[in-house]
């Protein structure tokens, strides 16, 4: 089957601004869904006006953002071999990497229901639950993982396939179809004009939603077959070696680097617990706003990855490096627009999710904090995009330790020590702005790495 002309059109001639965008833009807005979705549950329970369920869903967040281990071990991991394996040309590899990694995030995500399930006491124990909050706690894990792990982890890897080869809307319109619903749900199953439960219906809500999303990648790729190189059948689950180490040398670095995500909020949360129930939910609150940037950072890096890890696997670095040159300067000037947003109108942000005056004030000074660091995401996401993209797993790998055990964890410990409670706001921004420059050097010698690479496989084309 060979490539479609409009994908190859996109990939390789069409204007870097037009082919940017067009990767980007519905990434982005599948993105700022995603945030919106998860700042649902947030806002809804936030009308309830209870701390406790509030803190349940602030406890919670790192089991769920533990998926996104599996999600880019293998979402990520062997989107990155597919994009490359379309550069090449070699479509063979593009379908077992998809058919590898469906099969083993599915493995992978019913075992991650089964361990929570199995070890949910120590578990809360982990997470800062303690007696007040427990019971909300365990009804929203309920629901979001023991039954939602394996919906929320599929959406979320076959929607990378399709991106990887190039449908960034269909790969969009899928994850915001679940996200929308769970808007949708979310007051029916929280409030009390609907069923009243709380922490809990904002889990159903999350749960209900992620099998609709599963059940449309299912169907697209149904009605697609033949036209596609996303592949789930199980006759080429089984890779070639060179497959297999293509997949695990981006994923499992980028895999490390949710897990050190999840440690880092777990800590940030054990430490914000021990002052009480207000200041969790507002570091809950701030923290989730605080995403929408992230989000919108982390979209256009994961939108251009394609175009990125072909260009690359094809030798037009030129186009690669325009291609960076162009997304790191709307990347950063939006990122820039959003902080200056978020720190002027940190009080009336915050006030939209919990009328509580006490953590109100909390979360002004948690966001504000927060906002400093936001200008820097720009460079730090987009590098670690690019190393993804090409397949340099290492550098993904180093910059996640970086991020978490060099600086970010390190420095809640200082900054709670030094600044009670409100230092802890402070360690996200420190750990930005070094990474934004390291990230700036070790682009520019990637790309001069690759552009000698190019030349001299020119050199050798021409003997």
């Amino acid at each position: 089957m060979p490539q479609s002309p409009s994908k190859t059109e996109l990939f390789e001639r069409t204007p870097i601004p037009k082919a940017v965008l067009t990767m980007a833009v519905p990434t982005v807005l599948s993105s700022l869904v995603m945030v919106i979705y998860n700042l649902a549950d947030t806002y809804f329970v936030g009308y309830l006006n209870d701390p406790i369920q509030n803190a349940a869903v602030t406890l919670a967040a790192p089991v769920l953002l533990a998926f996104n281990a599996v999600n880019n071990l293998f979402g990520v991991g062997a989107g990155s071999a597919m994009s490359r394996g379309l550069g090449r040309k070699d479509y063979d590899d593009v379908r077992r990497a998809s058919s590898f990694g469906f099969y083993a995030a599915l493995f992978c995500a019913v075992m991650f229901s089964l361990l929570c399930t199995i070890f949910r006491t120590p578990l809360m124990g982990l997470l800062g639950a303690d007696s007040t909050t427990i019971d909300a706690t365990r009804s929203y894990l309920f629901y979001t993982t023991t039954c939602g792990a394996i919906p929320a982890i599929l959406n979320v890897v076959l929607a990378n396939f399709v991106r990887a080869e190039g449908s960034t809307l269909h790969a969009s319109i899928g994850t915001m179809s679940g996200c929308v619903l769970n808007i949708i749900l979310d007051p029916i199953f929280i409030l009390p004009f609907g069923f009243n439960m709380g922490a809990a219906g904002a889990g159903l809500a999350t749960f209900i939603s992620n099998c609709v999303a599963c059940l449309y990648f299912f169907v697209l790729l149904f009605v697609r077959r033949g036209k596609t190189y996303v592949c789930i059948s199980p006759k080429m689950t089984k890779p070639t070696k060179a497959i297999a180490k293509e997949v695990f040398t981006v994923g499992i670095p980028a895999g490390i680097q949710n897990l050190l995500n999840v440690t880092g909020m777990t800590v940030l949360n054990n430490f914000t617990a021990a002052f009480g129930t207000e200041p969790v939910a507002a570091m809950g609150i701030a923290y989730k706003i605080n995403m929408i940037p992230m989000y919108i950072g982390m979209g256009i890096s994961q939108g251009i990855m394609p175009l990125v890890g072909y260009t690359y696997a094809s030798k037009n670095i030129k186009r690669m490096k325009e291609c960076i040159h162009f997304t790191a300067k709307i990347t950063i000037a939006i990122l820039l627009v959003m902080a200056v947003f978020c720190f002027a109108a940190a009080p009336w942000l915050i006030s939209m999710f919990m009328s509580n005056e006490e953590v109100v004030a909390y979360g002004t000074r948690f966001l504000r904090g927060m906002s400093l660091g936001v200008p820097f995401l720009g460079f730090d996401f987009l590098g670690v995009g690019v190393y993804q993209a090409c397949g340099k797993g290492h550098l993904s790998l180093g910059f996640a330790l970086a991020r978490k055990v060099v600086l970010e964890i390190p420095a809640l410990f200082i900054l709670n020590a030094v600044y009670p409670l409100y230092g802890l706001a402070y360690a996200q921004p420190i750990t930005e702005f070094v990474l934004a420059i390291v990230a700036a050097v070790v682009l520019r010698r990637l790309i001069r790495k690759a552009e000698r690479e190019a030349a001299l496989a020119d050199i050798g084309s021409d003997d």
